[in-house]
């Protein structure tokens, strides 16, 4: 390969458009392939790149957090998608939540008009021999590129089922019955809070207990992803699962009794508008009709609009520790590269993480350099780590987790402060990596946190006077005394804007703003008292 070589990103996701990215800022023609929309998926619904299509949430913000941890490192390497992803960020407490479709529409604006980048709209059915080229296509890989990618690995594909969670109008929802807030206080209350007494959470059990889903291949088996199980097979488990999952109530206070719910279903706003709402960690692989008929035993629920029900799609994989070096190269080929959940890590970050990495090594063999290979004491190293290094025998899709990083050479009982040190290396370690490499990376200004839920209403904090009133008006649902709005400004976004040229290892001063414990799925990061799982919830994420 010759440093003035073209290089193909196949698949415009989350990985592919950050790779394409990363390889066009430093000068790198790019030919950025995508199918859609000539040819969709079973998940996706536009032909935007980078569309977001399980969940809206990025998972937590706190580097406390795995997923947080995450992003900072990310943010530090110069990411694209993280930094456009907190400019259309909406009111979700600590975690980072987008409004998806302004974000994927405003990423497609900047990939298609980058003069280094030719976004060519059509399925890629054969590779290149020589020339370099990054798989980035995800889960949902073609048929006919499958079957080009099985013949070049001489296996069949690994892999599991995701599902995605359904969407309510806004309008649809019973407010009378619900409450505002975010978990433990955090942020601004952004969550609508559907409150479940014992009986009605009985109800709604043992109603999916007998709800039938679609039916699977023969020749399948229900290999569930862990970390976006579907709400019928979490209760098929244990009855209590659910209160322990998506439907825990720790850290929320109904204002109206001044109590802690017995359970609580969160719906999470899908829009700057907030004209929808998604149903947090109710992926779902139901039929269409036991849908509508369960989940609207959710009290708030009963009269709800769905726009989009939950669906089931097979994700695949390959085999990571058998094929790639941990530059993301396939073994024995010079040319080829592969990134995102493609390669076995699972959750958005996870895919725009594999993406930057893949998109730095094209560029650092193409310019005959070392590769950028993140230590393992960081999050994003300790990912790459596992998926080229585990056993084969075991491997599966995996998320950031605390539980991959070495461990503290002191013992320390005190989990948030080991996890604060962990992040102190890990963010220590990346900026040395940084400074020995010599790369040159685009930083990007850091945006502040939304500071209101919404223009048209004012944040409120949970606490015994304001416990006694009731809930404000939320944008997009109708009461008998509709609240005055105003048409909230979009924001104005440059590709220049807020960004500034930094060389080597310069580090911004590390600080822990907030102090949060990891939730067990991705709505939220929240306190529990459970060992970290890295999801702080995103995810799905799927």
């Amino acid at each position: 390969m010759s440093a003035g070589e073209k290089v193909i990103v196949v698949g415009g996701g989350l990985a592919g458009s950050e790779a394409a990215w990363q390889l066009a800022v430093r000068g790198v023609e790019v030919e950025l392939c995508e199918m859609r929309p000539e040819l969709t998926t079973p998940a996706h619904i536009s032909g935007e790149l980078a569309e977001l299509v399980c969940s809206n949430s990025l998972r937590s913000r706190e580097i406390t957090v795995a997923a947080g941890l995450l992003k900072e490192e990310l943010t530090r390497l110069g990411s694209l998608l993280i930094a456009e992803a907190h400019k259309y960020a909406l009111p979700a407490g600590g975690a980072l939540a987008v409004d998806r479709k302004r974000f994927s529409r405003h990423i497609t604006k900047l990939l298609s008009e980058h003069p280094k980048i030719k976004l060519i709209r059509q399925e890629v059915v054969e590779l290149p021999d020589s020339q370099p080229v990054i798989i980035a296509s995800g889960p949902l890989t073609s048929d006919r590129l499958s079957a080009v990618i099985k013949e070049l690995l001489g296996e069949r594909y690994l892999y599991f089922y995701d599902a995605i969670s359904p969407t309510v109008t806004a309008k649809s929802i019973n407010l009378g019955k619900t409450f505002q807030a975010s978990r433990y206080g955090k942020g601004a209350p952004g969550y609508i809070n559907c409150p479940l007494t014992e009986q009605e959470y009985e109800l709604f059990y043992r109603a999916l207990l007998k709800a039938e889903s679609y039916p699977r291949h023969q020749f399948e088996l229900d290999k569930f992803f862990e970390g976006c199980l579907p709400i019928e097979e979490l209760a098929r488990r244990e009855k209590e699962a659910m209160r322990f999952g998506p439907l825990k109530p720790v850290g929320l206070v109904d204002p109206k009794t001044n109590q802690r719910p017995y359970a609580v279903v969160q719906l999470r706003p899908e829009d700057r508008d907030c004209s929808l709402y998604n149903l947090v960690g109710f992926q779902t692989r139901l039929r269409m009709n036991d849908q509508r008929e369960i989940f609207s035993l959710i009290p708030a629920l009963t009269e709800a609009e769905f726009v989009r029900l939950g669906s089931a799609h097979r994700n695949t994989y390959i085999n990571s520790p058998h094929h790639l070096e941990r530059s993301l190269k396939l073994k024995g080929r010079d040319n080829i590269w592969f990134a995102g959940q493609l390669v076995g890590t699972e959750g958005y970050c996870e895919s725009i993480a594999m993406g930057l990495i893949a998109g730095l090594n094209v560029y650092q063999t193409l310019k005959g350099k070392n590769i950028i290979s993140p230590p393992p004491t960081t999050m994003l190293g300790s990912l790459l780590k596992y998926i080229t290094t585990v056993s084969e025998e075991v491997f599966q899709p995996m998320n950031s987790s605390f539980g991959l990083l070495p461990a503290m050479d002191k013992k320390m009982e005190n989990k948030l402060a080991k996890k604060e040190e962990l992040a102190k290396r890990a963010l220590n370690d990346l900026g040395k990596m940084i400074a020995e490499s010599g790369m040159t990376i685009q930083l990007f200004a850091r945006p502040s946190r939304p500071s209101k839920p919404h223009p048209e209403r004012p944040a409120r904090q949970l606490s015994k006077s304001s416990a006694k009133h009731p809930p404000k008006q939320i944008p997009g649902v109708k009461e008998e005394k509709p609240a005055r709005t105003s048409e909230p400004s979009p924001p104005t976004h440059s590709r220049q804007q807020g960004t500034i040229e930094r060389r080597g290892g310069g580090q911004r001063r590390y600080q822990s703003d907030r102090q949060s414990r990891t939730g067990k799925r991705g709505d939220e990061s929240g306190k529990s008292k459970d060992k970290d799982k890295s999801s702080g919830s995103d995810k799905p994420a799927s």
